[in-house]
């Protein structure tokens, strides 16, 4: 269910970290049998694409502090493999490592790919057939897109919590952001910044993570957006989904939308973020 597609690893091959000197090359050598750790869902529409990934060396995750070394900088291209092709769409991208308070670290890359079909993402150092991914037409895709409307919900407030108990999962106390539904603020003119994530439940384990660096954005904001948590189940035992996923139709976690004052969509952030990322989204 929620969260059963954020995390998949390629096949065996081959705070925010500041680029190498040489950007076409790894400042630290992949390990000999790295694997790629796909961080993102089979949602893709096609238009701008986020692509975050991990890596994986000896059947576990490299992390933060662990004792293998991981690149400030990977390098990759992108082929398209449908219809019997292996036709180089996009190459020399680039991405930073992101580990802001993550226990494990992520490379974002970005593409634009018009064109519906099935993809590679081929890091260089890295397995030759690295991780496949489908790019979908808009309209195949339920979870609101870049250029969508989010559609009026009656998020979770303190004030009235819509059937979903608790309304934030958040230790030792829930956090800020339950003032306003999603439909009240849909009518106020700010731009919205909208998390769907448990940090309780959360099968990725990067829930939590995501939502303190939304609480410690929106302390700095000002008043420029209005921030909205909500939880993705309605009970305390994550037994019953909570009906803003079923209204988002999501069948992932965490998802965070940025919209502009109209309540169409801007950006997203599917399944891991750091605070310096999301910084970089809404200032």
């Amino acid at each position: 269910m929620v969260g059963s597609g954020a995390i998949a690893l390629g096949s065996l091959a081959a705070a925010c970290g500041s680029p190498s000197s040489d950007p076409d090359t790894p400042d630290v050598p992949l390990p000999e049998d790295v694997q790629i750790v796909q961080r993102f869902p089979q949602n893709l529409v096609s238009g701008d694409l986020r692509l975050p990934l991990s890596l994986a060396s000896a059947g576990g995750l490299l992390t933060t502090d662990g004792p293998t070394k991981t690149p400030d900088v990977l390098t990759a291209r992108i082929l398209r493999i449908d219809d019997g092709r292996n036709d180089v769409v996009a190459e020399g991208l680039t991405a930073q490592r992101h580990d802001a308070k993550l226990a494990t670290p992520y490379w974002p890359f970005f593409v634009n790919i018009e064109q519906t079909g099935f993809y590679r993402i081929v890091l260089d150092g890295g397995p030759s057939d690295g991780a496949a991914f489908q790019v979908f037409a808009r309209g195949e895709v339920a979870v609101p897109g870049i250029g969508d409307a989010l559609p009026a919900f009656d998020t979770p407030t303190f004030d009235d919590a819509h059937g979903v108990d608790p309304i934030c999962t958040q230790q030792p106390e829930a956090c800020p952001l339950h003032e306003v539904t999603l439909t009240e603020a849909l009518t106020l003119g700010k731009p919205i910044v909208l998390l769907v994530g448990t940090p309780a439940h959360c099968a990725t384990g990067t829930c939590a993570p995501a939502l303190e660096a939304l609480v410690s954005v929106a302390a700095r904001a000002s008043g420029a957006y209005t921030f909205i948590h909500a939880e993705v189940y309605a009970d305390r035992d994550a037994t019953q989904v909570a009906p803003v996923v079923t209204a988002l139709g999501m069948n992932y976690e965490p998802a965070l939308f940025v919209t502009d004052s109209r309540g169409v969509v801007t950006a997203r952030l599917d399944a891991v973020f750091d605070e310096v990322e999301l910084a970089s989204l809404i200032g």
